[in-house]
């Protein structure tokens, strides 16, 4: 980086320099897919904001707190000022190309960042100076360990009163179990913060207020921060040559490695998922943007630098991998659907390996059905640009597929490959809805349908007793936004019930039935057996089901019934009529008579023959348990603790920061509404409070039996 960065933010430029030396290699080299994730308001958005800016993609800048931020488009998100959907774009840095996705922070739109981070090559993870390691900030980081992103840190707001860049770090090291590299020191903090100061080359940077942070000054290192920078540089130097070879036989001939053979090894342990480089800076104020992208550039994997993608062949499910290379077979994977007014639906998607042209006929291993490209989409926010095809490493937009949905492979008929599917979270609340008037009914199914395939942590089912339609969610502001929606963006009046608890059941035993089927049904006697087992699949793995059946037994024509039959039963359960979860099924057996078996008679004895099963597998209902942080004044203590205690809640640690108290607590979801209204009353406003779904548990007896009873 020199004296003064205004040379790099060119886009047209850089975009105009990709791809000169005419290798694909290069150009794969020169990409960088990378996801800004964090807890809520530590500052993502405004972060992707500033990114865009100098970069050269906006030429003015918006902010979330009045609304004018590109990347939060949707109505919902100016209004609340937070984020509700991931946003793509793409923009130029240094002679790369960045595609950059902006996540939601919020926990109830944590399946925004699931997706996101399954697609990603690496991220950047901002903290708050002053909130630190928060709830959603350890759910965010643990979902990156699941799809090993390589990422760094970038500690914002060191403008803040309270800012503290020594805390953050070490939290990041206590509570997240990382290694961090700091590259960076804040030159000053709070109110004094005014630039950064770059380890590596041992410069000093400060942020131009009056081109907006656009000019980066490199000035003489500050007399009373020679010191600290000389030991911190130290420790990062000892830090790399640990893990590096490379810098440590550099390490062991001269003490002061040279900036460049850092980097280098900074590079390979990041990528490695071994270290994560640290920065810091205030978004806010236009202060250690341009390092940033410097860093991403520097530090974070292209697609060359991370394992090829692994799948399976539907035909035999012997596994297959595919590099980033644009001369083996196609394979994407579908990471989001999105309902757009003027092109229809859009389904995007990131490409592992080939090419992806407009016009071209792909395969869904899924459904066995080839699907035409109609369209090709480049992202910006709520607009895009037609293109003629996507390579290897590519992120995007689709138009013209029919039966795809969230997580298909689209792939080569000739060289078919299903990747690896997303694990989504269980929905903690549900509420009841049904349209104003008959004439919305059709309008309000169409729509819970779009926006079910849109958001798969939306998960719409008919209650049959009622008629009604039952959405579940991850929290109440989801279901909230989802109401909001309806009405404006779909036009539909519909009344809703209040949200309430979306409890689920299984089982602790193991359990093995048969159920005969043998009735008879519009003067047509239909017949079917079907032979069962059911055991505990474990916390959190979900339903599974299997066949073992011998050929013969059952009529491969029928399978798919006893499928949905089964399926039937584990949405209604048997002891409240809640979903049934972590239950591993298994069909071990069956008949069929060739004169009168039928679907229906198959579905229905799979139906009945599960819920017997479940009968005599020890059912237990389950309740959703948060994860809540609490931040009070020393002085409410005693109130916060005895209103815990009286929801149930059990207390994990408590911890100091300042002059405030951190308490960490388990508490059910059912003894949570209403809790904002709650702490504000017992801390006079002073208190505040995140959660996040953390795990199922057993309901106490005398809970269960009231909900069985209802």
């Amino acid at each position: 980086m020199g004296l003064v960065l205004e040379q790099k933010n060119d886009s047209k430029k850089a975009a105009a320099g990709k791809g000169k030396s005419g290798s694909v290699q290069a150009d794969l080299a020169r990409l960088r897919n990378i996801g800004i994730v964090a807890h809520i308001d530590a500052g993502k958005t405004t972060t992707s904001e500033r990114i865009l800016f100098y970069a050269g993609l906006l030429h003015k800048l918006g902010e979330v707190h009045d609304g004018t931020a590109v990347m939060d488009w949707m109505i919902q998100e100016k209004e609340r000022g937070i984020t509700i959907q991931s946003a793509a774009t793409t923009c130029f840095w240094s002679d790369c190309q960045i595609n950059v996705i902006d996540t939601p922070g919020h926990v109830d739109f944590t399946v925004e960042v699931e997706r996101s981070l399954r697609v990603l090559d690496g991220a950047v993870v901002v903290f708050c100076a002053v909130g630190g390691v928060q709830p959603q900030s350890e759910t965010v980081w643990r979902q990156a360990d699941r799809y090993r992103v390589p990422r760094m840190v970038f500690i914002n707001k060191m403008d803040r009163m309270g800012a503290s860049f020594e805390t953050v770090v070490a939290e990041i090291r206590k509570r997240l179990h990382a290694e961090p590299a700091v590259v960076q020191l804040p030159w000053g903090q709070a109110e004094d913060f005014r630039g950064v100061i770059d380890l590596l080359g041992m410069r000093c940077l400060e942020f131009v207020e009056e081109s907006l942070g656009a000019e980066v000054r490199e000035v003489p290192m500050p007399q009373e921060m020679a010191v600290e920078a000389e030991k911190a540089r130290a420790a990062l130097v000892e830090c790399i040559a640990e893990r590096d070879e490379e810098v440590l036989a550099a390490y062991l001939e001269h003490a002061d490695v040279p900036a460049g053979l850092l980097a280098a090894g900074l590079r390979r342990l990041t990528i490695a998922n071994r270290v994560t480089p640290v920065l810091c800076g205030s978004s806010l104020r236009n202060k250690g943007i341009q390092p940033l992208l410097d860093a991403v550039v520097g530090y974070l994997p292209s697609p060359l630098d991370v394992p090829p993608v692994e799948g399976h062949n539907p035909k035999d499910e012997s596994p297959i991998q595919r590099k980033a290379d644009v001369q083996e077979p196609l394979s994407a994977l579908v990471f989001k659907l999105a309902n757009d007014p003027y092109v229809g639906r859009l389904y995007f998607v990131r490409i592992y390996s080939g090419i992806l042209k407009r016009g071209q006929n792909v395969f869904n291993p899924r459904t066995r059905r080839r699907e035409r490209v109609m369209k090709l989409m480049r992202l910006h926010a709520d607009s895009r640009t037609e293109v003629e095809s996507f390579g290897a490493g590519d992120i995007g937009a689709l138009v013209g597929l029919k039966d795809v949905t969230t997580a298909d492979t689209l792939c080569a008929e000739n060289a078919p490959i299903e990747l690896e599917r997303m694990k989504l979270p269980e929905p903690v609340v549900f509420m009841a809805i049904e349209p104003r008037t008959r004439g919305d009914r059709d309008k309000l199914d169409e729509a819970l349908r779009n926006m079910s395939d849109e958001d798969p942590s939306c998960v719409v089912r008919r209650n049959e007793e009622t008629g009604q339609n039952i959405i579940s969610g991850m929290g109440e502001l989801h279901l909230e936004i989802i109401k909001d929606r309806l009405l404006r963006e779909h036009k539909v009046e519909a009344n809703t019930g209040r949200p309430m608890v979306a409890y689920y059941e299984t089982v602790t035993a193991e359990a093995a039935v048969r159920y005969d089927f043998d009735r008879e049904i519009g003067q047509t006697r239909q017949v079917a057996a079907v032979e069962i087992s059911v055991a505990p699949a474990g916390r959190g793995n979900g339903n599974s089901m299997n066949f073992s059946v011998s050929r013969g037994q059952i009529p491969e024509e029928f399978r798919a019934d006893i499928e949905g039959g089964l399926q039937d039963a584990l949405y209604t359960g048997v002891l409240a009529r809640y979903p049934l979860t972590d239950v591993k099924v298994t069909v071990t057996g069956g008949e069929a008579t060739p004169e009168y078996s039928t679907g229906v008679a198959f579905r229905t004895a799979a139906t009945m023959a599960l819920r017997e099963a479940v009968m005599q597998a020890a059912p237990q209902l389950l309740e959703p348990i948060m994860f809540v942080e609490i931040i009070t004044p020393q002085e409410s203590m005693g109130e916060v603790m005895g209103d815990l205690n009286m929801r149930r809640g059990k207390v994990i640690e408590m911890n100091t920061r300042g002059e405030l108290q951190v308490i960490h607590a388990r508490i059910p979801m059912a003894e949570l509404f209403g809790y904002a209204t709650a702490i504000r009353s017992l801390t006079r406003g002073r208190a505040g409070y995140t959660m996040e779904p953390e795990k199922l548990e057993v309901v106490p007896q005398a809970i269960r039996d009231e909900l069985v009873n209802r």
